[in-house]
């Protein structure tokens, strides 16, 4: 699995470290709160509403440099736009993954 890093914020921040930490702050403020109401979503089996959550997942997992992981949410995306649960384990293992990275952060 490909791990999180912070080339696309550095990029952006373009070496501005109040900036850069800015971002960091708000990606570690946003992402358990997203990723807490996509878990409710899914456990009421609200799928419409858990792709949504995922969707905006999405923009975190592309922030944080996962570009395969980018792409598996998108299909987890549409799955779930269709009732379609597949998918569903590896998306929280990326999940867990950006949990553990911004924890070192």
């Amino acid at each position: 699995m490909e791990h999180p890093n912070l080339s696309y914020i550095n990029e952006l921040s373009g070496g501005d470290e109040a900036f850069k930490n800015k971002l960091i702050t708000i990606i570690k403020k946003e992402f358990p709160e997203e990723k807490d109401v996509y878990f409710k979503n899914f456990k009421a089996k609200n799928f419409k509403a858990s792709a949504e959550n995922v969707h905006k997942l999405k923009h975190k997992i592309s922030i944080l440099g996962l570009e395969e992981s980018y792409k598996i949410a998108e299909d987890f995306e549409d799955n779930l736009k269709e009732s379609n649960v597949s998918g569903y384990e590896t998306f929280n293992e990326i999940l867990q993954n950006i949990t553990d990275y911004l924890e070192t952060l």
